[in-house]
């Protein structure tokens, strides 16, 4: 419409690994060639967030495939600053499999709920990209892990990734059995990222001073909360999104260790990315889709 200004739409794709093809004449560290990865949060870089190392808070914040172009391409342009190194055992198909998510579960589950040994931690949605990342970062920091998934071909992939406990919500009373599995006290942590419809039962499934940390809405954003539950059992309810650039390079120390690895459920070829959207809403993967150019 003349005088109307219509937005192009953005290319998706929020994880990314790939070679370099060029580097800006101020960029030192990343050479063309380099393998590499993107950190996919982009922050301006020179606010007091910023400079304080909370990247993910500053107000101009954006992440790669959502309002700028992402990953879903043969070439991406990033600023030099989100690039790090791939380590050399990762696989491509890991490496585009890791950043987003892990930044995520760390953020959530190392600065913000500050996850301690021994405790227990509930696991939502084990078999999406998040949850089987959450799972073993919650075992590094020592804790005990119930997770959950909507079938028993997933809690048993979810075993393998080191959950202790497994309930199917799709056939139990889940906030009951969480109980019943911590002999009616309840979880310390509750890694919450579904929204509505889990968020009433993860309320209850806390122990006193439980803390539930929470980074989505899949399910919806407009969520029952008893007020009562949290005063009467000092709950804390935190908020959390994605995670500071220093953040990711902590838990790649981890990545190249092996104690964290990526859960690849399958490659398509970038051609079938509708395919592997219909995917991701049959929730028919465990882990994380990846799309190779």
């Amino acid at each position: 419409l003349p005088g109307i200004e219509i937005p192009l739409p953005h290319i998706l794709g929020n994880d990314i690994a790939g070679v370099v093809r060029e580097a800006g004449e101020l960029v030192t560290w990343a050479k063309a060639g380099d393998e590499v990865m993107l950190q996919p949060g982009v922050s301006c870089g020179h606010c007091i967030e910023c400079l304080r190392g909370q990247d993910n808070q500053c107000t101009e914040y954006d992440i790669l495939g959502y309002r700028r172009d992402g990953g879903y391409a043969e070439l991406v342009k990033a600023p030099g600053v989100n690039v790090i190194p791939k380590p050399n055992n990762l696989a491509w198909e890991e490496a585009a499999a890791l950043p987003l998510v892990t930044v995520t579960a760390w953020h959530m589950l190392v600065t913000r709920a500050k996850v301690q040994p021994g405790e227990d931690v509930l696991i939502h949605a084990a078999g999406s990209g998040v949850g089987s990342i959450g799972i073993q970062i919650a075992k590094l920091r020592g804790a005990r892990v119930i997770a959950t998934a909507g079938s028993d071909e997933k809690l048993e992939k979810a075993r393998t990734l080191g959950a202790d406990e497994t309930v199917n919500y799709t056939r139990e009373d889940w906030p009951k059995e969480v109980r019943r599995l911590t002999n009616k006290r309840g979880v310390d942590v509750v890694f919450e990222h579904t929204g509505a419809e889990t968020w009433p039962g993860s309320i209850m499934a806390l122990a006193k001073s439980g803390r539930l940390v929470t980074c989505g809405a899949t399910s919806g954003f407009d969520a029952r909360t008893d007020i009562r539950q949290v005063f009467y059992r000092h709950l804390s309810i935190l908020g959390s999104f994605m995670g500071s650039k220093a953040e990711l390079l902590d838990a790649m120390r981890f990545v190249e260790r092996g104690a964290i690895r990526a859960v690849v459920d399958r490659t398509l070829p970038l051609s079938e990315a509708r395919r592997a959207h219909e995917l991701m809403e049959d929730r028919a993967q465990f882990g994380k889709l990846v799309l190779v150019p």
